[in-house]
């Protein structure tokens, strides 16, 4: 159902099936202009057609932005930092996209003179709320249209019949219906097959890894170097941040590693199956978290560890712009000031294992650590440590008799 009168729309555009189909109505049910904007964070060959297509589908004008180093500097590297992880499983890749792809939608609604936004996702899942979350954090008088909660296109099979009829040229067929999403950190897939959690996804949806099975049969040992908490070389070389993410993902995908099948809990309530490749993000974490073993105190690391679930609530959510996100990155940042050095890491069939790590700011001390002859540490320190430890044990004991 139609409620406000526009002139002119900002359509956070993929030029996949959904937002194909809504380009066009959007100009069939609104009499308005759209401007189709398309961020380039890494999807590919995906991005060839995009304004063609859009053009073709009755587009007034077509954004494509390279934000592919603004998403990884500015997004996942903080949450890289913060060793974010969603329900101990998923890098949020689609999740740290959004505020990124939201922002610029609105920076273009202001260059254009646009009064509304438009996003493909759908009614039921977590995007709407991260794109609109980020909508009302930079104009909170914005106009939003949200097709997939006024039409009566109730299903993407509908979809893909709308597009049939309106010579509308779109990569989902009705064999492979699964929804994906991709940009430099993963790329998910949902929906279709894929509804059923106890069936297998198929061996050809898989698109940046190779099977653990079809990897080398030899391992590929790589060293990754940190510099206050961020990646900033592999094997000596410094790269920047978006070229460092593509070759740590060309090294995961050749080996197998970052495959991800979950059901998770959306925002909105229900749980959801995704599976997710995320090659080179699987590689840093484990790296990051080698790093912090020697370079980060035990009580900060214990802290910042308590504040991983909240820290990814917020991303996956959509509260990339709250005021709880801003004090949390600070506290975040604020422990990585000593977390430089390098991590040796070997990549085989799926795997990824830590083989070293070595700091200039470490603060392992062999002397101390050793089972061998030491004169640093007495161990007969130990017995009044442990006594007044157990203190408060023995009393509750003593009551209890």
């Amino acid at each position: 159902m139609v409620s406000d009168h526009v002139n002119k729309v900002v359509l956070a555009y993929s030029g996949g099936l959904d937002t194909s189909v809504i380009l066009k109505w959007l100009i069939e049910t609104y009499q308005c202009d759209v401007i189709a904007f398309s961020a380039d964070i890494g999807q590919g060959d995906e991005l060839k057609q995009v304004e063609e297509n859009a053009l073709n589908t009755g587009a007034l004008k077509v954004y494509i932005d390279d934000l592919k180093e603004t998403f990884v500097k500015d997004y996942v590297f903080p949450a890289f930092r913060a060793n974010a992880i969603y329900e101990s499983q998923y890098l949020l890749g689609t999740s740290l996209a959004r505020p990124l792809i939201a922002k610029r939608q609105m920076e273009i609604a202001k260059i254009e003179n646009a009064d509304a936004v438009s996003h493909g996702a759908t009614g039921k899942g977590n995007d709407q709320v991260r794109f609109e979350l980020s909508y009302f954090a930079m104009d909170p008088h914005i106009k939003i249209i949200a097709p997939w909660r006024e039409w009566n296109l109730n299903s993407r099979s509908d979809l893909m019949t709308f597009a049939k009829q309106h010579g509308i040229k779109v990569p989902t067929t009705r064999k492979k219906p699964y929804s994906t999403d991709r940009n430099l950190l993963h790329i998910s897939f949902e929906g279709g097959q894929l509804e059923d959690p106890w069936q297998q996804p198929p061996d050809d949806m898989y698109t940046l890894t190779v099977s653990p099975q079809e990897a080398p049969d030899r391992p590929e040992v790589i060293e990754i170097t940190f510099d206050q908490g961020d990646p900033v070389a592999i094997n000596g070389e410094t790269m920047s941040p978006a070229t460092l993410l593509t070759a740590l993902n060309t090294l995961g995908s050749r080996h197998g590693i970052g495959r991800t099948d979950i059901v998770e809990n959306r925002f909105v309530g229900m749980k959801s199956r995704g599976v997710y490749e995320t090659p080179g993000g699987t590689i840093w974490r484990i790296a990051h978290i080698a790093i912090e073993s020697i370079t980060m105190d035990r009580e900060v690391m214990h802290i910042r560890d308590s504040l991983i679930p909240k820290y990814s609530e917020l991303v996956y959510y959509g509260f990339w712009y709250s005021p709880e996100m801003k004090l949390l990155q600070s506290l975040i940042d604020q422990t990585q000031k000593n977390i430089s050095g390098v991590v040796r890491l070997e990549l085989y069939k799926g795997n990824c294992r830590v083989l070293g790590r070595k700091s200039e700011t470490s603060i392992y001390r062999e002397d101390f650590a050793t089972f061998e002859d030491d004169s640093v540490y007495r161990q007969q320190d130990a017995e009044g440590f442990i006594r007044l430890n157990a203190l408060r044990l023995r009393i509750q004991n003593l009551m209890k008799q």
